[in-house]
């Protein structure tokens, strides 16, 4: 990573941390490993399986860690009231596309406690604003894993067929959905809804429209009023335009258990945050009440907006008839007075400000 790129990812985290502060959040370090067990007894709730191990000089099992939630949970205090923590911290996960291990830099928050409406509403709040420090023409995309898992809860669906079922929401494919009902897999019924709900894709008020008479139990009902009353606050702060409804991102039933958000920004197909409520993985970690948080991917930030090449204040161009300590001496006298100087052979299309061309035909500056 070049160098503008380390100060754009530093730049951006140092604003989202301030931008959590004013919220009463508090930061959150940890070390860079935990012991190997508390990955293996939550593989489930990880994005891989994939964990760089080393054994400690005790003999203990360690692991780079590859999340930051687990962490906080398990050392983060239990007890009244609300745990609101921010952190910006590297983990360790395989890389989608360079096929090995990379550190990636990510900043975020958590919320843990006796959770409500306005403990809600402020965090995805928090990610709306967050996604504006990278871009104003950010979309934060919203859904409710309730709603989905209300639609299946009472079909006694085998756990493969839900696994597809959710897999083809999950890639907006509603063929596959219709297949599974034609296989008797599916009830027609429910592979009909499940396929308006894989393609909705709308702004808050049509979207929860459209939503109202899908809406066939108490937990769809609840998670349906849940979603209407984060988009009322939303709209309250003025940033439901960003707002996008899409049950395509609700498809992970052993992690999500309420709101769920995946945050994008123009030139970025991947998202750049992503979030939501896991009261699952809390009650698993023996805590009780309920948790929310996000992560923004600063790794993402690499391919967003930045310069191929960092600018220098001054090219220096040379050939062979001039000499190394004409170079030395010239680059020196410049950086001794403040300047960025980078000294080349052949002259780059861009880059600099300002040329200093000591060959002979170029005649100076």
């Amino acid at each position: 990573m070049n160098s503008g790129l380390l100060q754009k990812n530093e730049e951006t985290a140092f604003r989202l941390r301030g931008l959590y502060r004013s919220y009463g959040y508090q930061p959150y370090k940890m070390s860079k490993f935990e012991e190997y067990d508390l990955y293996v007894r939550n593989k489930s709730f990880l994005l891989s399986e994939n964990i760089l191990t080393f054994t400690d000089l005790d003999g203990k099992l360690m692991a780079l860690k590859p999340d930051v939630t687990l962490s906080i949970l398990k050392n983060g205090r239990g007890g009244p009231g609300l745990q609101k923590v921010y952190y910006s911290e590297n983990v360790y996960r395989p890389s989608a596309t360079a096929g090995g291990f990379r550190e990636i830099p990510q900043t975020g928050l958590e919320c843990i406690g006796s959770l409500d409406a306005a403990a809600e509403g402020e965090v995805l709040m928090l990610a709306a604003k967050s996604l504006a420090v990278i871009s104003p023409e950010y979309l934060l995309d919203v859904s409710h894993q309730g709603f989905v898992a209300g639609l299946l809860e009472g079909l006694d669906l085998p756990d493969e067929t839900r696994r597809r079922a959710l897999a083809a929401m999950g890639a907006k494919n509603t063929p596959a959905l219709e297949r599974l009902a034609a296989e008797g897999q599916l009830p027609e019924k429910a592979a009909q809804t499940l396929s308006r709900l894989a393609l909705l894709y709308d702004r808050p008020a049509p979207a929860l429209a459209a939503l109202e008479p899908l809406a066939e139990n108490q937990r769809m009902a609840t998670a349906l009023r849940e979603l209407k009353e984060l988009c009322a606050l939303m709209e309250q702060r003025g940033l439901a335009e960003h707002l996008r409804l899409d049950f395509s991102i609700a498809n992970d039933m052993n992690y999500y258990s309420g709101v769920i958000f995946r945050g994008f920004v123009p030139g970025l197909a991947a998202g750049v945050l992503a979030g939501g409520r896991y009261d699952h993985l809390l009650h698993r970690m023996g805590r009780a009440g309920g948790a929310i948080g996000f992560a923004v991917y600063l790794d993402q930030l690499e391919r967003f907006g930045a310069p191929a090449r960092d600018e220098v204040d001054v090219l220096v161009l040379y050939d062979d008839s001039v000499s190394a300590a004409r170079v030395a001496a010239e680059t020196d006298a410049l950086v001794a007075a403040g300047q960025t100087v980078r000294a080349e052979r052949q002259k780059p299309e861009a880059g600099y400000k300002r040329l200093l061309d000591l060959r002979k035909e170029g005649g100076g500056e």
